[in-house]
């Protein structure tokens, strides 16, 4: 049965490493993704919040440009194209819409559509859409998403999402891990809203 699959893009689809190169550049740092443990990247590296945010405003169609592709992501998602309904959902700012899709289109990433809704409360359009399950890298969207539309959701692990999780947000290491986990939900009788475990 054909399903909506609600799918986050940076982080998620992009390879979660894709902002350290911009950082280091701009603040003159040379982190790692491990020192990322938190989402905010003011509540973990000593860096004005307001300097981060318009040095992120002025360079975001840069790094949504340069951002390399998730290792795995490219084959499991074309895939699902063929299946399913591919909803990508993201917090970028509309102002970077031309430039997503010519990323999309050069990275050869099939979409049914794709939603930049400028902020990370994904809950009203995940349930705007009736996606059946959603892909994310945001601890705390994850749960939200989860927990107010009762829907699985497969949340990509990076050291700054390791806070505990409910049942039905599933974490998973790469694509796929995520695309046996998905196998599975899809041939357990997706109505019965069974959760297999990895």
């Amino acid at each position: 049965m054909k399903k909506r699959f609600g799918i986050d893009i940076d982080g998620t689809v992009t390879c979660p490493t894709s902002l350290i190169p911009h950082i280091n550049n701009a603040f003159q740092l040379n982190i790692t993704l491990d020192d990322l443990t938190e989402y905010e990247l003011t509540d973990c590296l000593p860096l004005p919040k307001e300097a981060v945010y318009e040095w992120y405003i002025k360079t975001e169609a840069d790094i949504c440009a340069q951002s390399p592709l998730a290792d795995g992501a490219k084959s499991v998602l074309t895939d699902w194209f063929q299946e399913h309904e591919l909803y990508f959902i993201s917090a970028r700012r509309h102002q970077v819409m031309d430039v997503t899709k010519s990323w999309f289109l050069e990275k050869e990433i099939d979409f049914h559509h794709i939603e930049l809704i400028g902020s990370h409360d994904k809950v009203s359009t995940a349930k705007k859409y009736h996606v059946d399950l959603f892909f994310e890298d945001k601890h705390d969207n994850a749960v939200a998403i989860s927990e107010e539309l009762d829907i699985p959701v497969i949340l990509f692990d990076t050291p700054y999402n390791r806070k505990p999780v409910p049942e039905k947000v599933i974490r998973v290491q790469n694509w796929l891990e995520a695309k046996n986990w998905v196998d599975q939900w899809l041939a357990l009788n997706n109505e019965s809203n069974i959760i297999p475990s990895l």
